[in-house]
Parts: structure tokens; sequence; C-alpha cells
């Protein structure tokens, strides 16, 4: 894992609505091949509720573009097949991982949260950096 100060530079923080999503990247050698055109980051994923009422993480919304300019969005239901319930106070924690045909990206995204009103609404992952240690 990348562990220097620039490369956790590379994350984001953001709140929305007292939803609180913050994200570290680390580039993962081991799994990447250069010369087949293939580097693998690894992203870990922390949600905090900040606000006063329970909301659970019903889908996320992924935006992912490559170096060279190419980008596909990315759908699914809750993460790493959980939607979590996180009551005010509490958190959330997840890693995931994205393979790049480039040696560097961004993604950003959104999460649909549902608070226990039934009340939906989406929170903003911000954008952050995916950069192997050569690019």
């Amino acid at each position: 894992m990348v562990t220097s100060a620039k490369a956790a530079s590379r994350g984001s923080d953001a709140v929305t609505q007292g939803i609180r999503v913050e994200v570290r990247p680390a580039f993962l050698r081991d799994q990447s091949d250069e010369s087949s055109g293939r580097w693998v980051f690894a992203y870990h994923v922390r949600i905090a509720n900040e606000s006063e009422e329970t909301a659970t993480l019903i889908s996320r919304r992924w935006w992912i573009v490559d170096a060279d300019g190419e980008g596909h969005e990315v759908r699914g239901s809750g993460v790493v097949g959980q939607q979590p319930r996180i009551a005010p106070g509490a958190t959330h924690e997840y890693s995931s991982f994205c393979p790049l045909p480039t040696p560097w990206g961004t993604m950003e995204g959104e999460y649909l949260m549902r608070r226990e009103s039934g009340d939906e609404f989406r929170v903003r992952i911000a954008r952050f950096y995916l950069v192997a240690p050569s690019a």
C-alpha cells in the first residue's frame, strides 16, 4: 500500500447532508502489469453518519476516467454486496479496487441513501486520483 503524504493527498473527503465520505487510494503494484497495460488501484472508503438520522446506502454510481480521457460509468446496488444501515455517529468502511489501462486516472461518484422516513438523497463522493508511483 502507498502510505506517503503525497499519496494520501490524492484521496478525497466530502460531506452531503451530514454523511461524510472519505476515500484513500493506493496503487497495487503486485496486481499490476505495465507491459500488458494494466494498472490496478485499491481504494478504501469510510462513510461516517454525522447527521442525527439513520441512513441506509441503497446504491452507488462511479465515474471513472483514465489518462487518455476515456471514461465509463459503474452502477450497482449497495457496496461490496452490502446495503449498510448507518446510525448517527456510526461509520461503515470497505475497500475495493479499480483496474485501469493507463498509469493514472480519476474516480468520483455518488451514493443513493435512504433515511428511516423513506426520504432518498444523493451523497457526493468527491474526485480522487489513482496514480502509479512512476506516473
